[in-house]
């Protein structure tokens, strides 16, 4: 995009032209503008608006890449936004790791290849055009998964309310039972299933701007557990002795999010915070109140070198002793702290401060030609970062102090690494972490999330 020179200090939107959805309806893409026609823009602030509208539309995940350009007449303004849509339908084979990540897997379970997950999912991103999501889930191996999820974003016509429900059940003849030394100990009894979880939901979202996003869900979950595990090996498993616990959840959630690239963020903040209670109604195995926030700030210095700030802290409101199912804290999915990848320190309560230096290598495009038979995935943009990490975490663990020796403790954990932005979202990351025992290693975490 580029404008001429003009005179007058503000312009009139008078049209804004969407093409190149083919699947997409307009409304979906016209939602994230954040322009309307009639509007006046003032000249000096025209193109960081422009580019946030370009950047909201790319952050729905829908579109490969967008293009905008501009026509100019006077102060009147014509926006044309093209987008180019993604591969919407992925039915695609699971072939995962069932442990918390590869590091785990590949150190600590010599790569066996019995802890791994196998089946069938199938991922509409846009299902009917309204950026209405659906998975389906059929998995064994390691755990026997199923799920059905769905989510459509927009029932109202102002697209602020959405509705979304899931079921899901999952079996396991292994499981991590408790942990010792700051590290999941197992269990596996080929004769019968350690584990069987099931849950019901369904919930409401509300997004009444460009940014802030609310949900309000309802849960209800039923877990069993073996014998063995609830009256041997770790009768804290569900408290007292129990091989079942059932409880309904009701939790809200706010989120307010204005990250310019959401998969690998360069500059905006994310602010959430959540309530969470277990235990109401007929069911009340469990009860819990608990409230998460977090906060994370990016700044780009110039086009090379930014910083990305994340903050992160929950607490349990009831101070009585919870079962080990909601003791899980830091070392599970995000909330890793660099140099501790191959540890997990649970208790009640926990914060971290994470902080990654960041510097551009390359920012280039790779054209796949007929090589890749899916044509929207031909062009593929990709990027790689030099990245210096700083982390630092604490786990409060007033009944847990037996689960290790890095619980009620300041941790550090720091290193080097590249990280590896493909397309626009999938992220590969290779860091050398040190801990503050002095344990280093390498260490290596992808999300190809979809």
């Amino acid at each position: 995009m580029w404008l001429v020179q003009v005179k007058a200090q503000s312009l009139e939107v008078v049209e804004i032209i969407i093409s190149g959805n083919k699947k997409t309806k307009e409304k979906i893409i016209q939602r994230e503008i954040t322009f309307q026609v009639g509007d006046k823009i003032e000249l000096e602030e025209l193109q960081a608006i422009l580019d946030r509208s370009e950047q909201n539309i790319q952050n729905t995940g829908l579109f490969v890449k967008t293009e905008l350009n501009t026509h100019l007449e006077d102060d009147r303004l014509t926006v044309h936004f093209t987008v180019f849509e993604t591969w919407y339908i992925y039915p695609y084979p699971i072939f995962e790791l069932a442990d918390r990540n590869f590091n785990v897997w590949w150190k600590e379970q010599n790569r066996s290849l019995d802890r791994v997950n196998f089946g069938m999912r199938l991922i509409h991103l846009n299902l009917t055009g309204h950026r209405d999501k659906l998975k389906l889930t059929v998995q064994d191996g390691y755990t026997k998964k199923y799920e059905l999820d769905y989510f459509f974003p927009g029932v109202n016509k102002a697209q602020t309310l959405g509705v979304f429900a899931n079921a899901f059940f999952s079996r396991a003849k292994e499981i991590a039972f408790i942990t010792q030394n700051n590290k999941l100990q197992f269990y596996n009894f080929d004769e019968e299933f350690q584990l069987r979880r099931l849950r019901l939901g369904t919930g409401l979202s509300y997004r009444p701007g460009f940014y802030t996003f609310q949900t309000f869900k309802l849960l209800y979950s039923d877990n069993g557990i073996s014998d063995d595990i609830a009256f041997d090996l770790n009768p804290e498993y569900f408290l007292n002795n129990r091989n079942n616990q059932k409880h309904f959840t009701l939790e809200y959630n706010f989120t307010f999010d204005n990250r310019d690239i959401k998969p690998y963020p360069l500059h905006g903040k994310l602010i959430s915070a959540s309530i969470q209670k277990d235990g109401f109604g007929l069911s009340k195995d469990v009860n819990a109140l608990i409230t998460t926030l977090a906060y994370q700030q990016y700044f780009s210095f110039n086009d090379k070198i930014s910083l990305g700030l994340i903050g992160k802290t929950r607490v349990h409101l009831l101070r009585h002793k919870q079962p080990y199912t909601h003791l899980s804290s830091l070392g599970y999915e995000d909330d890793v702290l660099a140099g501790y990848e191959l540890y997990v320190i649970d208790g009640t309560d926990y914060a971290f401060v994470k902080s990654g230096l960041r510097y551009e290598l390359i920012n280039r495009e790779w054209d796949w030609g007929k090589i890749m038979f899916i044509k929207q995935f031909r062009q593929m943009p990709y990027k790689v970062y030099f990245v210096l990490n700083n982390d630092v975490g604490y786990v409060n663990a007033p009944y847990y102090d037996h689960y290790g020796s890095f619980n009620d403790q300041v941790l550090w954990g720091g290193g080097v690494g590249l990280h590896f932005v493909l397309y626009f979202d999938k992220v590969i990351k290779l860091e050398y972490n040190i801990n503050k025992l002095g344990e280093k290693g390498l260490f290596l975490n992808f999300d190809f999330s979809i």
